[in-house]
């Protein structure tokens, strides 16, 4: 199996792994103890909180352990609507269902920011929209196209007017250098295994300085903004996972090796294949995200298609698969909903290689030859290739 759907999960890196297991097996005490065992769970955790810090740049004090994304997203948007919620916050049309789905939830849902066809926020419909809110949330990266939000001009238009903003950078972490100093974001959330590490575990950073409410309260761990005994095996695997993408990220190969599977893997089927349409801007965007879609191709069939040819893939963001919905995101975009699901997403880990890229590439030729070959004969994709 090729495995092209990164921005779904990451495989956990061996050394990860191995940091990991002592504290599975062995090393069980509490971190909020005063016994040795547990003074070397809270230094582990100390430890792990430098090291991802230093992924973005950030002081270990601005950083909060969370169970992942998700929950860092919803920490953030819900103490920002408890501090600065006299008005409405802004959202982007094409953000994750961690933000959108929670902020459906509020007392005051937010207003939504349009996008451009090329998915990149459209900063004119922003700024208009910023004379009404009072908080904003804008992702860096896109997960279903890898589009790049421009977020440092979004923060600046925002803080003018004295705006905090929160940025889902899931997407973005270890792809790309993150630095909250240059982009200026009042919180930012990651999940590790977006990066090759476990999963159930993720992290927000919190300007120093920021007002924040915490989401949950108990015994007062992290410094009072999320209650709960730590995850300390996975808060470790978090910090080697970190301290793994920044020996990457210095690496000058990393991200240029990661656009040459990309770009090979598009160019092929550009070539090869008719009727294949890269949704998207072209140029900003994730080094390792292929968004294209099938003419003639339903998504669901290529899927299972593909699954057969031991490609994995997905139709737009993994949290929506099954649903049965044109994506938002491209919709959005003014992409039409029968484009949309001929859409599929292709994402590329580090752990990937140039030859798996090119290989990939055959397969899902293949598979839109054959998908066609059945639709233009009258008999339906799902009806013939449905999984047992």
């Amino acid at each position: 199996m090729i495995d092209l759907d990164a921005n779904a999960t990451t495989a956990l890196h061996p050394e990860v792994l191995d940091a990991m297991l002592p504290w599975l097996k062995t090393h069980h005490a509490n971190p909020s103890g005063s016994y040795t065992g547990a003074k070397q769970a809270r230094q582990a955790i100390d430890r792990a909180r430098e090291q991802v810090a230093r992924l973005l740049n950030a002081k270990a004090e601005e950083m909060v352990f969370t169970s992942g994304g998700t929950e860092s997203a919803n920490a953030a948007l819900l103490s920002m609507e408890q501090v600065y919620g006299e008005r409405r916050g802004i959202t982007s049309v094409i953000e994750h269902s961690a933000v959108l789905r929670c902020a459906e939830q509020m007392r005051n849902p937010p207003l939504r920011a349009s996008v451009m066809a090329n998915g990149v926020l459209d900063l004119t419909d922003f700024e208009i929209q910023l004379d009404q809110a009072s908080w904003v949330s804008v992702m860096l990266a896109n997960n279903e196209t890898g589009v790049l939000q421009p977020l440092a001009e979004i923060v600046r238009l925002a803080h003018a007017r004295g705006i905090p903003v929160h940025s889902d950078a899931v997407q973005a972490v270890g792809k790309l250098p993150i630095d909250v100093r240059q982009l200026g974001v009042d919180f930012l959330s990651i999940s590790a295994h977006k990066f090759h590490g476990p999963k159930g575990v993720g992290a927000l950073f919190v300007r120093e300085g920021i007002e924040f409410r915490p989401m949950l309260w108990g015994g007062g761990q992290e410094s009072g903004r999320r209650s709960g005994t730590e995850n300390t095996a996975s808060i470790v695997g978090m910090g080697v996972a970190a301290e793994l993408a920044i020996r990457a990220l210095e690496n000058a190969e990393h991200i240029p090796r990661l656009a040459q599977m990309r770009d090979a893997f598009e160019t092929f089927l550009l070539e090869k294949v008719s009727g294949v349409q890269r949704n998207g801007d072209l140029v900003s965007r994730l080094p390792n995200t292929s968004h294209l879609s099938f003419s003639k191709c339903d998504a669901s069939g290529m899927l299972i298609l593909l699954d057969d040819l031991g490609v994995a893939c997905s139709a737009g963001s993994a949290c929506m698969t099954g649903k049965q919905k044109p994506s938002h995101v491209q919709l959005a975009m003014g992409i039409s909903a029968e484009q949309a699901k001929t859409s599929l997403r292709f994402s590329f880990s580090r752990l990937n290689t140039l030859q798996e890229a090119q290989e990939a590439a055959q397969r899902v030729a293949r598979a839109v030859e054959k998908l066609r070959r059945v639709q233009g004969s009258g008999i339906g994709p799902v009806s013939v290739y449905q999984a047992p």
